[in-house]
């Protein structure tokens, strides 16, 4: 594999795809036919949500949510880390973004999150924390692993485990934040598909589900497979396998509904990123967690090229805080270091990236 000329414009793909699937979808509401009614059809730009919006007033269009502040927060961690991923790291960074975005009183974090992370900075054990988390907040920040690992479905598998313990450690959990890394890992792979980004999600979700506390849920791997097969069948119009998707699947915090279903958007648009997005705007309920999960993958599939220069201006304008390029320069640094071929030029690069954000 010619890491060295494919994987920087496909980790920059997947990083601007997974922002461009947040802020997209935060104009969708709790159901579909809310959300079609209010936007009379599908969204097909980015749009600030309406000022009565339960979660997202007051957002510009293109602004990106909390959970690309994860990922943002979880990215710079591993680049300072020169690529090592320890549990520490990963708890000082939660902790970081929880009191970034004032976690005890948004709307977004879950019970259970806010809960272990309450846990977390009172010193409790981080193995143990995340053994009630099950929700999708470990699955939409895991992305960073999986761009590290162009490739190497498993080595993204055994950090994504380092990386959800912490609050997200039922096996539930575990298993979705698994099928991301996997899948983001494989689609970094030139002359990959979208069958074989499907095939090494599934393998992810069923060996993260041997590891964390036994929880309730479904099978995050079969779901998946079914998401994939209500998104493809041609026997129903793109809304009504939406549609389908929503009601049979479900798009809600729960990682065993979210992740399956960001795969069965993913499959329904065959992997572009912008019709991803608008995909996962129609489906509403947790859009945004779904969005950044399925734009992620398309973007890291497809690459950079795949999204259009006027949504990435807009994705900057409407976030000047980040800087998207710098940080895709980290990790692929990052993911040449790992990649056994070229591990002195990865280092070097990520070298002369870190002298520089110390000047």
């Amino acid at each position: 594999m010619q890491i060295e000329t494919y994987a920087y414009p496909h980790i920059l793909g997947g990083l601007l795809g997974q922002a461009l699937g947040d802020a997209w979808t935060t104009p969708a509401l709790y159901r579909p036919e809310q959300t079609w009614a209010q936007y009379d059809g599908w969204i097909e730009t980015l749009l600030a949500p309406p000022a009565d919006h339960p979660l997202w007033a007051g957002f510009k269009a293109g602004q990106v949510t909390d959970d690309i502040q994860q990922v943002v927060v979880l990215a710079q961690t591993i680049i300072a880390n020169r690529g090592r991923v320890t549990l520490d790291a990963v708890v000082k960074a939660i902790v970081k973004w929880y009191d970034k975005i004032d976690g005890d009183h948004s709307p977004s974090v879950a019970a259970a999150t806010r809960q272990a992370i309450e846990a977390l900075k009172a010193k409790a054990d981080p193995q143990l924390t995340g053994r009630q988390g099950d929700s999708n907040g470990s699955a939409v920040r895991v992305s960073p692993i999986g761009f590290i690992h162009p490739g190497d479905p498993e080595a993204a598998v055994e950090e994504a485990l380092i990386f959800c313990r912490p609050t997200h450690f039922t096996d539930v959990a575990a298993s979705a934040t698994c099928a991301v890394a996997a899948a983001l890992a494989h689609a970094l792979t030139p002359n990959t598909t979208l069958e074989s980004i499907v095939d090494n999600a599934i393998w992810g979700a069923n060996e993260g589900l041997t590891h964390g506390q036994p929880w309730y849920g479904p099978s995050v791997g079969r779901k998946i497979d079914f998401a994939v097969q209500l998104a493809t069948d041609t026997n129903y119009s793109e809304l009504e396998r939406v549609h389908n998707l929503y009601e049979l699947v479900g798009s809600t915090p729960a990682a065993a509904d979210s992740v399956p279903c960001a795969f069965g958007i993913l499959a329904l648009s065959d992997g572009d990123p912008v019709r991803t997005a608008i995909y996962a705007a129609a489906l509403s309920g947790d859009a945004v967690a779904v969005g950044a999960i399925a734009c992620a993958i398309a973007g890291a599939w497809r690459g950079i090229d795949a999204i259009a220069v006027d949504y990435i201006d807009t994705l900057r304008q409407a976030n000047p805080q980040y800087d998207f390029e710098e940080m895709a320069e980290g990790l692929y640094a990052v993911a040449l270091s790992n990649h056994s071929a070229f591990p002195h030029v990865g280092t070097r690069l990520l070298e002369d990236i870190l002298d520089e954000s110390d000047e």
